[in-house]
């Protein structure tokens, strides 16, 4: 009841008509983020957090927030009529999105996919409700060793879990961890690879870091491929929507499914995108039609997109009772409550509880109204990628500057966006993922501060990490996905020796033995 009454007063703090304002105002732009490829809600957050400097928090939040559910709906506009996924997630979608569009089915497709994406984060955000409280009640028993193990813990799952090559991941790692350390300890005071530059005793800035690894290294690449935009231009009839949404009631489970796995995907680090391929497959494995599949399959739009809204908004859970986020953009949201001095973990929901619960009930009306708004705006968001992206894309690189130099209002931000968008283009063209940078960007230097403190506390014994069964635990099962890429190659060598064929003379003198 507790709970209850406590959503009920977010309800209040976000119903004002500033939040109100705001909520709109964001997902209008996270819509427009969404459409144009080479952004992303990570981008676009990340680009316009500077704008809220000036606000109060929870409007902030609310503000970024609701920038992010826009670019999750808006990423489906440009999957179905144009065939290009403006975010990653969306790929899924365009298999069977744009063929229906093809089909001069289009409203049904945009319909399917708004809707399943609402069911999804509805879920989503249904599950933090309930379970954030409790969680966060739990955390309160943490102490150095018990916040080092679920950092190690949540570095591990992106080894174990992520997609690529784990050496790979665990390169970007260990960049993350070193941009991380430059500037003070925090521990002794001593100054740390500054290399004489003054600029750099604070270390590197996440804010500038974020622009521009997301914004500019992703601006290069699509600038590279020559981007052009042709599709098919659609609206939304209120009678297909009906008729969408009595079809969709056939497909239950598999929304059921896909919000599972979307759930169980957000909170841990698997993210989105592979959250909306695992559920698409899923979905084609267990359907009826699934060999209809990637030829206009309604089925086929629902699960993608409803596991990946799932994903996206169940990423904020970690982030709000832990202080680790289950994606790019909890990542980049995280810096933001840092910078405005609020510590995310279990004390969050007891010292702002005002804050947490406004932010939890925007959640809901956030979802209510970018269902609203992409239903009923389709073609004008559409008209956008009728503009060419060789205008596009500088007004981009103009707005990613302009967000770098108001960190600081320093130049230097703003060369150091351009080098960490060189290195986003070189990780992006070599395969290096960069989420795992960037969270150990974020994390590094807390996780560092953990384990010296844990160390110190139990004068340099490593057994601390095994003192109790929760800490214990938490190690064993990090330690476990740490190792699980060398158990997958050794399993992947005995069942390539088992499954070689037989010599010749052998299979010849078998062959004379029998009777």
């Amino acid at each position: 009841m507790d709970d209850v009454a406590s959503l009920i007063g977010g309800f209040k703090v976000a119903l004002s008509w500033y939040n109100l304002a705001l909520m709109m105002v964001g997902i209008l732009l996270g819509v427009i983020i969404g459409v144009l490829p080479g952004l992303g809600g990570a981008n676009g957050v990340a680009i316009l957090l500077p704008l809220t400097f000036t606000m109060p928090p929870t409007s902030a939040i609310i503000m970024l927030s609701c920038i992010y559910w826009g670019a999750l709906f808006g990423g489906a506009i440009t999957s179905i009529l144009f065939n290009i996924p403006g975010e990653p997630w969306s790929v899924a979608t365009t298999f069977d999105g744009h063929p229906l569009a093809q089909q001069g089915r289009a409203d049904e497709a945009l319909t399917a996919a708004f809707t399943s994406s609402f069911v999804g984060a509805l879920v989503a955000v249904i599950l933090i409700t309930f379970l954030a409280p409790l969680i966060a009640k739990f955390a309160l028993q943490f102490g150095p060793a018990e916040f080092f193990s679920v950092y190690f813990l949540t570095f591990a799952s992106f080894v174990g879990m992520g997609r690529g090559s784990p050496f790979k991941v665990l390169a970007s790692m260990c960049l993350g961890f070193a941009l991380g350390a430059v500037g003070l300890d925090k521990v002794t005071g001593t100054l740390r690879m500054t290399f004489g530059q003054e600029q750099l005793l604070v270390g590197f800035d996440f804010l500038v870091a974020v622009i521009g690894l997301f914004g500019i290294g992703e601006i290069l690449s699509s600038m590279e491929s020559g981007l052009k935009f042709s599709g098919t231009h659609a609206t939304i009839r209120l009678g297909a929507v009906l008729l969408t949404w009595k079809k969709l009631t056939q497909y239950w489970v598999t929304s059921i499914r896909s919000c599972i796995v979307g759930c169980w995907m957000g909170i841990t680090p698997g993210g989105a995108t592979p959250a909306s391929f695992m559920s698409y497959g899923l979905a084609k494995r267990f359907s009826k039609r699934g060999n209809n599949f990637g030829k206009g399959e309604l089925e086929g739009v629902v699960a993608p997109e409803t596991a990946a809204h799932a994903a996206g908004t169940s990423a904020l859970l970690p982030m709000l009772t832990l202080g680790i986020p289950g994606s790019p953009t909890a990542a980049v949201l995280l810096g933001g409550l840092l910078i405005w001095g609020l510590q995310p973990g279990p004390m969050l929901f007891i010292e702002q509880k005002e804050f947490v619960w406004g932010l939890i009930a925007s959640m809901y009306l956030g979802n209510i109204a970018g269902l609203i708004v992409v239903l009923t705006c389709v073609p004008l968001f559409a008209a956008i990628l009728r503009v060419p992206f060789s205008v596009i894309a500088p007004c981009i690189l103009v707005i990613c500057a302009v967000g770098a130099y108001t960190v600081h209002n320093s130049m230097f931000d703003v060369w150091m966006m351009m080098v960490f968008g060189v290195m986003g283009y070189a990780f992006n063209k070599l395969g290096y993922p960069l989420p795992p940078l960037v969270l150990a960007i974020v994390l590094g230097d807390r996780a560092e501060e953990s384990f010296r403190q844990a160390m110190l506390g139990s004068q340099g014994s490593l057994a601390i990490f095994w003192s109790n069964w929760l800490v214990g635990t938490i190690m064993t099962l990090g330690t476990i996905l740490l190792l699980w890429p060398i158990f997958t190659w050794l399993s992947g060598k005995r069942r390539s020796a088992t499954s070689e064929p037989m010599p010749a003379a052998a299979g010849a003198a078998a062959v004379d033995r029998q009777p």
